[in-house]
């Protein structure tokens, strides 16, 4: 069995060890933990063993599934794929860390079964990025959206079940459209072949010689899938409500990690399988991109709700990511999949620290806080740096990223980059503006000074009533630590993961240059 088989199937393990847990919270979520750290520790392995040298996809295993038509449950990655897989690895622990903290389950509800779901959505998600086999990424794309769905139906909001409806239908009618696809490439490589595969290697072969009509219609439908998961405006509308209505380490996976899936499709499958296609509608995407940041981040900084403000930054930085793809130079591509990984840890730990704010408060709406400094000066440390990575300050991960996908988007589409360029601006304003409200000027809003309270608590000072309002304990602080030396780390030394990425990257440039070349 090779670490890449290890890490898929442990989490799976743990869900089903941890499931039955439910009369005993505390050791459930010491259980999930305990999984979740010994998968982590074995990404680290992983890294280690990856060569970016190397074959394009390492760490590879393939056992026939359905032989007839040559589908094979296959894995393997690439360095795109290492990095996803090495993020999911770091917040998930985090995740089942701050169960109780952040996340106060619904009455009724167990840790056991919101943690195995976890567990599940964890082996779930990594395997679709290690699959190798197209008929099995599509299997696995739909599959990984059943705990998603039972997640946010399960454990969210008010309105959990109108937003995990949206979600899954969303995303199930993207992943048909997406299957038909797959079909039509299978039949394009028996024209060719003799025999029909959904072998991804093979089909990078033989698809990119298919007639530009057919590449066109092809291409279309791996993108939808993608880009209502990515989410690109106009396809981003389930976002918002499922980010809104989301437990707080759900909105994470949902953000941090599930989202990706989409940019991740666009470069794995569409560019390299498509390329022809990718360059004739390279425009139409970078409309569409350009669109995203400016939308998501005019709409971002008018929210009055923090879980949806989270989902309009998002949908915001998707356009700086699918901009630097489909600009297909080599430092935006590059730019464009540390973004990824950065988007990841930035938005992550935004998320997680917004989570602390409403489990103090008690509240979502930005209006019912203000001053919070004043009582918690260390989480308004946490949250100044959770805000300065994500509006891309120099000196955090996030700058590098979106300075490659900027300077390298400006060699090929100068105009579309000059309108994204706008989005810098904005994310400046709406992030600013958001810790401005909630930690800065004199104590107020009804979540700080609201009706309960406790020895050192504050006093509203028009009721007399009273609330405590503590800072970050030392559970929070073990599990924000790491995000903050990432976010430092990787803004001043960012070379461990433009190693494992230029190779490939520029691997999938080339096969742009090269079809272009061919057709002039």
């Amino acid at each position: 069995m090779t670490i890449l088989l290890a890490i898929i199937l442990l989490p799976l393990v743990g869900a089903a060890v941890v499931a039955p847990l439910r009369g005993n919270d505390r050791l459930a979520t010491a259980t999930a933990l305990g999984f979740s750290l010994a998968t982590l520790a074995l990404v680290v392995p992983l890294w280690l063993s990856y060569d970016p040298d190397g074959a394009r996809l390492q760490q590879t295993s393939s056992v026939d599934w359905i032989p007839p038509f040559d589908i094979h449950i296959s894995f393997g990655i690439d360095g795109i794929a290492l990095l996803m897989i090495a993020v999911i690895g770091v917040l998930v622990p985090m995740i089942i860390g701050l169960v109780g903290v952040t996340d106060k389950l619904p009455e009724g509800r167990s840790a056991g079964g919101y943690l195995s779901l976890i567990l599940v959505q964890q082996s779930l998600t990594i395997a679709v990025f290690a699959a190798t086999d197209v008929f099995l990424f599509y299997v696995l794309f739909e599959i990984m959206l059943i705990p998603m769905y039972f997640l946010i139906g399960g454990y969210g909001g008010r309105s959990r079940q109108y937003a995990a409806v949206k979600f899954f239908l969303y995303s199930f009618l993207g992943g048909l459209i997406m299957l038909a696809a797959a079909i039509g490439a299978y039949v394009q490589a028996a024209d060719q072949l003799g025999e029909g595969t959904f072998d991804w290697q093979t089909l990078a072969q033989v698809v990119p010689q298919a007639p530009l009509t057919t590449q066109i219609w092809l291409f279309l439908g791996f993108f939808l899938a993608f880009a209502i998961k990515a989410p690109l405006v106009p396809l981003h509308t389930w976002l918002p409500d499922a980010a809104g209505e989301a437990p707080i380490g759900v909105v994470v996976l949902l953000v941090g990690v599930l989202d990706k899936v989409g940019t991740f499709g666009f470069l794995r499958y569409s560019i390299p399988l498509f390329p022809d296609a990718s360059q004739e509608l390279a425009p139409l995407v970078l409309g569409l991109a350009v669109a995203g940041v400016l939308y998501g981040s005019t709409l971002a900084a008018g929210q009055r709700d923090m879980k949806r403000f989270i989902a309009y930054v998002s949908i915001a930085h998707f356009g700086f990511i699918a901009l630097g793809i489909f600009a297909f130079t080599t430092q935006a591509q590059v730019g464009a999949v540390t973004y990824m990984l950065n988007h990841s840890l930035a938005t992550g730990m935004l998320i997680i620290v917004i989570g602390m704010v409403i489990a103090r408060g008690g509240s979502t709406t930005i209006s019912a806080y203000g001053g919070m400094a004043k009582l918690t000066p260390l989480l308004a440390g946490l949250f100044l740096i959770a805000g300065l990575s994500t509006l891309s300050l120099p000196g955090t991960n996030s700058f590098v990223s979106e300075f490659l996908v900027l300077i390298g988007s400006f060699d090929t589409q100068p105009v579309f980059t000059a309108f994204a360029t706008v989005g810098m601006v904005l994310a400046a304003v709406y992030v600013l503006w958001l810790y401005q409200r909630v930690m800065q000027g004199s104590l107020r809003g009804d979540a700080l000074l609201g009706a309960a309270g406790g020895p050192g608590a504050v006093e509203a000072p028009e009721t007399g009533a009273k609330k405590t309002i503590r800072d970050v304990s030392w559970r929070e602080l073990a599990v924000l630590t790491p995000l903050v030396v990432l976010v430092i780390g990787l803004g001043f030394y960012p070379k461990p993961a433009l190693d494992v990425v230029n190779p490939v990257v520029g691997e999938t440039v080339s096969i742009v240059s090269v079809t272009e070349g061919s057709n002039e």
